[in-house]
C-alpha cells in the first residue's frame, strides 16, 4: 500500500492523469488530475461527449477519427490535441491501449499529459526557424542586389570591392546596434541613434561637428533599420564623393518631422562644392528609391540647390516599426 501511495505521488508530480473508458458503456472513468486538466467538475460519470464538448474546435474532427482509428490498433497508441479550459487553450496528449488490447472488462485504459508548454516550445523553435529563414533570405536579396548595382556603376574591380564593402559594413553597423542596444524593445532602435551611428565613420573629426543629427524621437524595427542603414549609407558615401563631406568646410545636417502616419527627413548639405543634377538616374539612385518606395512605403525628392544639394525622404510611420 506504501508502494502504491509512492507511485500515485510521482505520477502526480509528473502531471499524469489515468483513465479508463467503456465504449459499450460509453463511461469514462478519470483521477483528479484528469478532472482538472480538462477544467470539469467532479462526478461519478463522465462521458465521452463531456470530454469532446472541451476539445478545440478544429481539432474535434480529427480526434473523433483517431479514437475510431483505435479499433484497428494493436497495442498503444498516441494522440495530441487541444482543448479549451476557461478561454484558454491546453495541449493534451492521450495515450492508451487499442480496443484490441482493451482489458477483460473491456475497459479501454490509458494517460493525460499535459504537453502544452512543450508544443508552445515547439512552436516557438518553428517561429524562430522561421524568422532566421526570412531575415537570411533577406539579407542575401539585399546583398545579390548591392552586388548587382556595384557591378553595374564601378569602373573597377577596387572600385566596385570598395562600395560593395562600404555597403555591407553600413548593414553589419546597422545590424549589430539594433540587436545589442538596452533599454529598447527586441529588434527596435532610436532614429537618431541609427542615423548617427551610421553616419560616424564620416565625419572626419569623430567629434560630429561637421554632422549634425536633429530628428524627431521615435523607435523604428530592424527590417526598417536595415533599409534606413543602406539609404543613410548611399547619401553619405554621394557626400563624401562630391558633395559637403567632400570638403573640410562642409557641413550636413539631418533634420526632419513626424505626423501619426508619416515620418519626413530632411537631408542639407551646405558648405561643399556645387552639384550638378546627372543627366540620367544612377544605379546608387535607383538603390535609393527602390529602398524607399519598397521597403519603407515612401517617396525621395532630390533638390540640386546651388548651395548644396537637400535631400527629402517621406516613409511611411507603419511599415518603419517593422
Amino acid at each position: 500500500m506504501q508502494e502504491t501511495s509512492k507511485l500515485r505521488r510521482a505520477l502526480d508530480a509528473a502531471g499524469v492523469a489515468l483513465w479508463s473508458w467503456s465504449p459499450e458503456t460509453d463511461a469514462f472513468i478519470m483521477d483528479e488530475l484528469g478532472f482538472d486538466l480538462w477544467g470539469l467538475p467532479r462526478r461519478s460519470r463522465v462521458t465521452l461527449e463531456d470530454l469532446s464538448s472541451r476539445v478545440y474546435p478544429a481539432d474535434l474532427e480529427m480526434v473523433r477519427a483517431n479514437l475510431r482509428a483505435t479499433r484497428a490498433i494493436k497495442g498503444t497508441y498516441e494522440i495530441d490535441f487541444r482543448i479549451l479550459v476557461n478561454k484558454q487553450v491546453r495541449w493534451v496528449s492521450v495515450r492508451g491501449l487499442g480496443e484490441d488490447e482493451r482489458l477483460h472488462d473491456g475497459q479501454m485504459v490509458g494517460v493525460f499529459l499535459d504537453v502544452t508548454r512543450r508544443r508552445q516550445a515547439e512552436e516557438n523553435n518553428a517561429l524562430l526557424a522561421g524568422e532566421m529563414s526570412h531575415r537570411v533570405k533577406n539579407l542575401l536579396a539585399i546583398a545579390e542586389g548591392l552586388v548587382d548595382l556595384s557591378s553595374r556603376s564601378s569602373t573597377s574591380v577596387a572600385e566596385m570591392t570598395a562600395e560593395i564593402k562600404g555597403r555591407l559594413q553600413a548593414l553589419r553597423r546597422a545590424h549589430d546596434f539594433v540587436r545589442s542596444l538596452p533599454g529598447h524593445a527586441a529588434g527596435g532602435a532610436a532614429l537618431e541613434d541609427l542615423i548617427s551611428v551610421i553616419l560616424a565613420p564620416y565625419d572626419a573629426s569623430g567629434d560630429f561637428n561637421r554632422i549634425y543629427v536633429d530628428v524627431p524621437p521615435m523607435e523604428i524595427g530592424e527590417q526598417s533599420a536595415t533599409t534606413l542603414a543602406l539609404v543613410i549609407h548611399e547619401l553619405a558615401t554621394n557626400s563624401v564623393k562630391y558633395g559637403a563631406l567632400s570638403v573640410g568646410s562642409g557641413l550636413l545636417v539631418i533634420s526632419g518631422s513626424l505626423t501619426p502616419d508619416e515620418l519626413c527627413l530632411i537631408w542639407t548639405e551646405r558648405g561643399g562644392p556645387r552639384v550638378k543634377p546627372p543627366t540620367d538616374q544612377g544605379y546608387g539612385g535607383k538603390l535609393l528609391n527602390r529602398s524607399v518606395t519598397g521597403q519603407l512605403g515612401g517617396s525621395i525628392q532630390t533638390d540640386w540647390s546651388d548651395e548644396g544639394i537637400v535631400v527629402t525622404l517621406w516613409a511611411n510611420t507603419h511599415q518603419l516599426a517593422v
